[in-house]
């Protein structure tokens, strides 16, 4: 990989071995996006409680990747600085993958195992630990994974790198949505919620094995001890690594505000789609607290809703695979900044035409137009940002560069998700439901803000 400390190009077969296993680790991410509503409401989360399960996200991203990140700089391993914390975080959040649909089982087994009479949103609560462990372990393997572009790619490749996983992020999340509506139509088969989750389990360890076999990590173990030597005479503490981190270049500081925009926007649609898809588009009233008789009249409309739900994000996510590496090629050209801001204004036509139309069609097609956004976002600002990087702190900088990631999806999980359980309408005479749609007037808004930060970049040429 290396020949006198120069990296050498990848070649096409490299940048698909590299790419495998955010393949699978989008397996277990999108899973969590389409599936996880669908579980926690059936086990009793209202809009908001929903909102506030989905905090495992950014909470662990906020305090897991800048740690794992740093601690990856460190790391000194017969497997190498990256690839322990890869290949650990698919094993154990494949366990809470298996474990997650099957929340109310592990409940129903406490009491018969305890003999206690456990409270009745036991299994709920058994869900949401789940997910923050999920969360938590897809954050440790995704730090360290971004980390490995400026370890092993030449920089001039930074953006195809980027690109790469930006279409590995597209195809790993096309199949994973796609796969149980395929055989609902091909073949006549539901294939249940419990499945789909162990399917995302397989993908995330098998895909992370492949590439932590086929990729080797350019730095020898006297040249990490010798990197880490140097990064801890240069960032003793985490503060002195933001400090650091913002003092790379006046950039910087734009980017990580483009991001925090940008992920307010991204987070509007992948958090509420599902529910917007189910209970605005397909007319499900708000279930959480109607008996069961009402759950079992609007048991087939909610499996339509979800399948229809699993159906769009496949076709955002084939878009974001087909569009990912001409993304790339014309950011090499045209600059990071300039296709990424056309980018984001295709995604905010989209959801502004979401707000305008509830036919099934048009709002696969938006879904579709979105998909260009999302492989400008999954791979641009990663490689702007990389201009900026220093030498050792790789994995440091894109764990502080996740909190504006993260931090975003606060926002969403508590004031956007209070908005929704705040609008709240009546349907007949017996049931409620909640105008889910507003979340994308306000990612459209947010997508805006970022578009006009981005503009102002500076970018290395």
């Amino acid at each position: 990989m290396e020949e006198n400390n120069v990296l050498k190009k990848f070649t096409t077969a490299q940048f698909l071995n590299f790419a495998l296993g955010f393949f699978g680790l989008q397996f277990a991410w999108q899973m969590r996006i389409i599936l996880s509503g669908p579980v926690t409401e059936g086990l009793g989360a209202s809009p908001f409680l929903y909102g506030l399960i989905w905090l495992a996200g950014p909470f662990t991203g906020m305090v897991v990747q800048p740690i794992v990140g740093a601690l990856s700089d460190k790391t000194v391993s017969p497997f190498g600085r990256r690839r322990p914390y890869l290949l650990g975080g698919a094993l154990l959040a494949s366990v809470a993958l298996w474990i997650f649909p099957n929340s109310s089982t592990v409940a129903e087994f406490l009491h018969n195992f305890t003999g206690i009479n456990l409270p009745p949103l036991t299994a709920l609560f058994i869900a949401a630990i789940m997910i923050w462990i999920i969360d938590a372990c897809v954050n440790v393997a995704q730090g360290p994974y971004r980390a490995l572009v400026p370890d092993v790619v030449p920089e001039e490749q930074y953006s195809i790198a980027n690109s790469y996983i930006s279409l590995a992020i597209g195809l790993g999340s096309v199949i994973a949505a796609g796969t149980a509506p395929l055989l609902k139509w091909a073949f006549g088969y539901q294939m249940s919620i419990t499945a789909q989750f162990i399917m995302a389990a397989l993908a995330f360890t098998l895909g992370m094995i492949w590439t932590c076999i086929t990729i080797k990590e350019r730095q020898t173990r006297k040249e990490i001890i010798k990197d880490v030597a140097a990064a801890d005479k240069i960032e003793p503490t985490f503060w002195d690594s933001l400090k650091n981190f913002f003092a790379m270049s006046p950039e910087v500081s734009k980017i990580c505000t483009m991001q925090f925009f940008t992920w307010i926007g991204t987070m509007c649609m992948m958090i509420f789609f599902t529910q917007y898809a189910v209970h605005t588009i397909y007319s499900v009233p708000d279930l959480t607290t109607v008996d069961e008789f009402s759950k079992a009249t609007f048991s087939q409309a909610v499996l339509t809703g979800t399948n229809f739900s699993s159906v769009c994000f496949a076709i955002f996510n084939l878009v974001c695979f087909l569009v990912a590496i001409p993304i790339g090629v014309l950011s090499a050209k045209y600059t990071n900044k300039k296709v990424h801001i056309i980018s984001l204004i295709t995604m905010i036509l989209a959801y502004l035409g979401m707000l305008l139309t509830k036919q099934p069609k048009a709002v696969a097609v938006l879904m579709g137009v979105a998909g260009i956004g999302w492989a400008s976002i999954c791979a641009l600002p990663f490689a702007m940002l990389s201009q900026f990087i220093k030498k050792g702190t790789e994995g440091s900088v894109m764990g502080i560069f996740n909190i504006f990631i993260a931090g975003p999806q606060v926002f969403v999980c508590t004031l956007v998700a209070w908005i929704i359980s705040k609008c709240s309408f009546t349907m007949g005479s017996d049931y409620i439901n909640y105008h889910w749609e507003y979340a994308f007037l306000i990612g459209a808004i947010c997508l805006a803000i970022a578009a006009i930060v981005a503009k102002t970049v500076n970018e290395k040429v």
